[in-house]
This record gives structure tokens, C-alpha cells and sequence, in this order.
């Protein structure tokens, strides 16, 4: 990329299509390793964080301005008019900035993953509650705190529902029937 700079005799459009090849391809390349889904979610949530920051800002900048504006009245100048075209101005060079830092970040972004994308989504694996004494509470007797943590497969028992832990009500009962918890075992 460095030497697209050095070359004479290019036009900027060239470079500017070059630079958004590069990044179409990099773009590419990270759906390719993370999954398209995880980038659809990360997208998602940039540009919505992104968006909301910037409008927050944006607000701040519009009340900034609707202070001062009356002093337009001065210069033979209609407040009204002149506050409507300064903060459509300043609404464009917000969406202009939101792009550009959606863009940036995205090209930036690196994803750390320990599970594969599909048991990252995982949730209806049932869970078990285990009381562990707190050395903060230590002289308060029965004093604990519960922490939550899934039983292993071979832990959980068909025949026993107090093996299940805490089974989710649209997750397949433990049991074994093909129902789902909520039609089965966790009728009211």
C-alpha cells in the first residue's frame, strides 16, 4: 500500500478504488474466519453503540447552537432559517463521522474466540446451583453464596430430576421423552 503513494501518474480515483478493494478483501477474509454471523452481530452492535454516542453529541452540539443563534438576529439574519440550515449541516458531518468510524473500527476489530461459533449461542444446557461459603462472611454462620455451573453429561441422571439443576422451559427435558421441559417435567 505504501507504494501506491510512491507511484506517479496515478489518479486519486484509481487509489481510492485500490484502498476500497484492500478493504473489501480484508472485510472479507474476517467474515470468512469469524463467521458471518458474528460479524452481522458485531456490526450490529458498533453501529448501534457508534450511533448512539455520536447522537448524543449531536444533541449537545444542537442545544450549544440553539443558545446562540438569536445573535444571527443582528446581522438582519432570520434565527429560524439559519438554525435549520446550520443543524442540517451539522446532522450530515454526524452521519459522515458515524460511517467513518463504523469503518474504521470494523477494519480494526479482532475477535478472541475459546468455543466454536455454534456453542458460543448455546443455551439450553440445564445448570446446577452449589453453595460455597464466602471467607467475607466468615462468622455468620450458614453464610453463602450461590454459584451457578452446568453438570456434566454423565452427571445428570433421566430417572432423577433433582441431577437436572435448573433446566430451561424450552429446552428438551432431561428425561428423555422429546418434549420440551415446559410441556413435560415442568408443567405447573
Amino acid at each position: 500500500m505504501q507504494d501506491w503513494g510512491k507511484e506517479e501518474g496515478i489518479a486519486d480515483e484509481e487509489l481510492e478504488e485500490r484502498v476500497n478493494d484492500a478493504v473489501g478483501r480484508k472485510m472479507a477474509g474476517k467474515a470468512a474466519n469469524y463467521g458471518a454471523e458474528l460479524m452481522r452481530m458485531a456490526e450490529k452492535s458498533l453501529l448501534l453503540q457508534i450511533l448512539d454516542q455520536n447522537w448524543k453529541e449531536h444533541l449537545l452540539q444542537l442545544d450549544h447552537l440553539r443558545q446562540g443563534i438569536n445573535l444571527r438576529a443582528y446581522a438582519q439574519r432570520d434565527p429560524l432559517n439559519e438554525y435549520k440550515s446550520e443543524a442540517f449541516t451539522m446532522f450530515e458531518a454526524m452521519l459522515g463521522g458515524v460511517r467513518e468510524t463504523v469503518t474504521t473500527v470494523l477494519c480494526h476489530i479482532e475477535f478472541e474466540t475459546q468455543a466454536p461459533p455454534e456453542q458460543m449461542f448455546q443455551r439450553d444446557q440445564p445448570e446446577m446451583v452449589e453453595m460455597r461459603s464466602d471467607p467475607a462472611l466468615a462468622g455468620d454462620g450458614d453464610a453463602g453464596v450461590a454459584v451457578r455451573r452446568r453438570p456434566t453429561p454423565d452427571q445428570i441422571d433421566p430417572n432423577d430430576p433433582e441431577t437436572w439443576g435448573k433446566v430451561q422451559r424450552n429446552s428438551a427435558c432431561p428425561c428423555g421423552s422429546g418434549k420440551k421441559y415446559k410441556h413435560c417435567h415442568g408443567k405447573l
